[in-house]
């Protein structure tokens, strides 16, 4: 038997300081600051402090103002850990987060990374990871590129985000200079493309809503907000209508897989000189279900006269809220005794449990787990059945059926009941298993 503690901490990174003056880049930009990481409240650990090691890079560090860079964003150590009492396995982390601009550009660039990692001990910190973004440059002159914070999602059993932030303000890991947009042959200057498009948030399961804000169009233009795949566009579409100012504002739901970015834009597609975007967006498999799984044993006596069978090889009891204390429902696979061994003998069916195992040691007693049997005879059968008394089930043992002694004793039966797992409050989170064996004699 497993039973499963299913929560998800939705929890947002705040906005850091303005980057920090230069003084601590290095001619690499690979830079260090203090950080605090918040583990997910399921984890019941402390926050992890400690330094932060992080490198910006742009793929072009001299752009036109109307031009779309292509930032990076790389975390070499953090003091984040592993949020899960056991092993995190391979592939499970997607990491996500921001670059804080400055000098002639302010704002911030939302960048993601792939579901990329090795595999995690427990208790062990969580691995380097390179996230990736863009932005459109609007203004010329020199900008600046600090680290932002940065969420580290793993996606094992649970849903969980480990939120991290600089604690003192971050300094500045990259620069560009921006130049003023081309001239045209008569000298004036070539229109550039302000368009620019942010994200509320950089991830989402598929069909979560992702909100985006838009700027730079042409007032009152009728604007389509995609998402995107490379160069293609995804099937995830919704239009919207600039503003007086030329501001856009859309939700739009994210429910193709392939989705890796959004764009908007006006007309009928996409272009780096009439468009905004691509900014970064990853579709988060959801964690696959902690369906627990309970191991049922049948011993049968006398098989050729006295059977016991049972449906399904297994028992999920309801998931439940982590913190609070309370009842986990389920069923047992239903029973079904034949006798025909003839005579005056009766049987008696006997259920026992062991404790309930978790990940990290945690344990639930087997007598948290109690049933209300019940015990119907076949039309025909020679005997009545009487059902167990409702209770604790437990390692000693409880009657789930039986059929007394009689002057005459045989049928078929049919035996269900309802368990429950009775759980204190702040049972730590995870997949439980226990063995429920039912002996027939």
């Amino acid at each position: 038997m497993a039973f499963g503690v299913a929560a998800l901490a939705a929890t947002t990174g705040g906005v850091l300081s303005p980057p920090a003056a230069a003084e601590s880049e290095t001619p690499s930009g690979q830079v260090e600051f203090p950080t605090r990481c918040l583990p997910p409240q399921e984890a019941a650990l402390a926050p992890a402090d400690g330094p932060t090691t992080a490198r910006i890079t742009v793929d072009d560090p001299a752009p036109e103002v109307g031009d779309t860079v292509t930032v990076t964003y790389q975390v070499t150590r953090t003091p984040a850990v592993n949020p899960i009492a056991g092993a995190l396995p391979a592939d499970v982390l997607t990491p996500t987060g921001r670059i804080l601009l400055g000098g002639a550009q302010s704002g911030e660039v939302t960048v993601v990374g792939a579901k990329r990692n090795d595999p995690v001990q427990a208790g062990a910190g969580l691995p380097a990871v390179t996230m990736t973004g863009t932005f459109t440059v609007t203004a010329p002159g020199g900008i600046t590129l600090a680290p932002g914070g940065y969420t580290l999602h793993t996606g094992h059993l649970l849903d969980l985000d480990t939120v991290c932030a600089a604690t003192g303000g971050a300094p500045v890991s990259a620069r560009l200079t921006a130049n003023p947009p081309p001239v045209t042959a008569g000298g004036t200057p070539a229109r550039a493309n302000l368009r620019s498009v942010a994200l509320g948030t950089a991830y989402g399961k598929p069909g979560a809503e992702v909100e985006v804000t838009g700027a730079g169009f042409v007032p009152g233009a009728a604007v389509t907000v995609a998402g995107r795949s490379g160069a293609a566009e995804t099937a995830d579409r919704v239009a919207a209508t600039a503003d007086g100012r030329g501001e856009v504002r859309a939700r739009l739901p994210v429910t193709d897989r392939a989705t890796t970015a959004v764009v908007a834009y006006e007309g009928t597609r996409w272009s780096a000189r009439e468009g905004a975007g691509p900014a970064a967006y990853t579709v988060l498999a959801p964690a696959p279900p902690r369906a627990a799984v309970q191991e049922v044993t049948a011993l049968v006596v006398d098989p050729d006269a006295l059977s016991l069978t049972q449906t399904g090889a297994s028992i999920t009891l309801g998931p439940h809220p982590y913190g609070a204390g309370g009842a986990a429902p389920g069923r047992i696979g239903t029973v079904t005794v034949k006798d025909a061994r003839g005579g005056t003998r009766g049987w008696s069916l006997i259920g026992r449990v062991t404790a309930l195992t978790g990940s990290g040691g945690a344990v639930v007693p087997g007598a948290s787990l109690s049933w209300t049997p019940t015990c119907t005879a076949a039309p025909g059968s020679a005997s009545r059945c009487a059902a167990g008394s409702a209770g604790a089930v437990g390692p000693e043992g409880a009657v789930l059926a039986s059929v007394p002694d009689a002057a005459s004793v045989g049928g078929t039966f049919t035996i269900d009941a309802a368990v429950t797992l009775t759980l204190p409050p702040y049972t730590p989170p995870g997949a439980y298993r226990a063995v429920l064996t039912l002996t027939l004699s």
